[in-house]
């Protein structure tokens, strides 16, 4: 308050001299007119709003300073500060502050006040400072488990870092593996389709080759049939030429003609056989 004080005397003198230098060098005239005046006043104006801008500036900046002081001081033993704007404000508060400064600054009374003013009781080792000092050490004991529990977490995630690169190798690996297990399938696989249609192929060829033989066959066989069964008519016919002229010249033409009908009526159901074998030849034929 004593700074703040001599510092605010300072500019009012300042702004006393302004207001002096305006008398001392401007009014020297019995009259003036409005602009002069007007002139002058405007002049006035900027040197005191100068002063007084400079002033306040001045002050923001050395209670800037101060509490800038305080809290370095205040971080050194760990210390929280707290401040409350609002309170800045309040009347009642800064009617004290005034008071204080009126009785507390009076010049005739300057010496006694300075023997009665209470001062600040010094830190010693049984109040507060054992009571920062236990602070700081179990400040320091958190510290020390916190930079134990990052070690600690710092150790696990390079584990962790490790499992994961290791995990990354192993899989690539298997990807490889079972990439080229997948090859070798699909080329045995291949393989393996490529002999079965190679045997499915060679046994329709054996089956077409069978089936063409059976057909030759079948038509040899339809052919000596035809020759047999023409022979046979032809032989058939002889016989019955030779039965007639035969026994229709003998006394056992009846008995011998019942034989010739017995005859007749075998070899009609003779060649009904040889019709159904060569039907069935023919369809056999024309399914191969």
């Amino acid at each position: 308050m004593r700074f703040a004080r001599s510092k605010r005397a300072l500019r009012l003198k300042t702004i006393d001299s302004c207001f002096q230098d305006l008398k001392d060098s401007r009014l020297m005239e019995e009259t003036y007119t409005v602009d002069e005046v007007s002139d002058m006043l405007d002049g006035l104006q900027v040197l005191v709003r100068g002063e007084v801008e400079m002033e306040l500036i001045n002050t923001a900046h050395t209670n800037v300073l101060l509490l800038r002081q305080l809290f370095s001081q205040a971080e050194k033993f760990y210390l929280r500060l707290q401040t409350d704007i609002s309170e800045l404000e309040n009347r009642e508060l800064l009617e004290q502050v005034a008071e204080f400064e009126k009785t507390d600054f009076k010049a005739n009374s300057k010496v006694n006040q300075e023997s009665s003013k209470p001062k600040l009781a010094p830190l010693n080792e049984g109040g507060v400072s054992e009571l920062l000092q236990k602070e700081i050490s179990r400040l320091q004991e958190d510290n020390d488990k916190l930079k134990a529990r990052l070690r600690t977490l710092e150790s696990q995630a390079m584990s962790a870092l490790d499992d994961k690169s290791k995990a990354e190798r192993a899989l690539k690996d298997l990807q490889k593996s079972q990439g080229d297990q997948q090859s070798a399938i699909h080329a045995q696989e291949s393989t393996n389709l490529e002999g079965t249609v190679a045997a499915m192929q060679a046994d329709f060829e054996k089956t077409l080759n069978a089936n063409v033989a059976s057909q030759k066959d079948l038509q040899n066989c339809l052919v000596s049939a035809k020759h047999d069964l023409l022979h046979v008519q032809e032989q058939l016919s002889l016989a019955e030429k030779e039965l007639e002229k035969k026994f229709q010249q003998t006394a056992a033409y009846r008995n011998m003609k019942e034989i010739l009908t017995k005859k007749n009526e075998q070899i009609k159901d003779l060649r009904k056989r040889l019709q159904r074998y060569s039907f069935s030849i023919m369809t056999i034929t024309e399914m191969l």
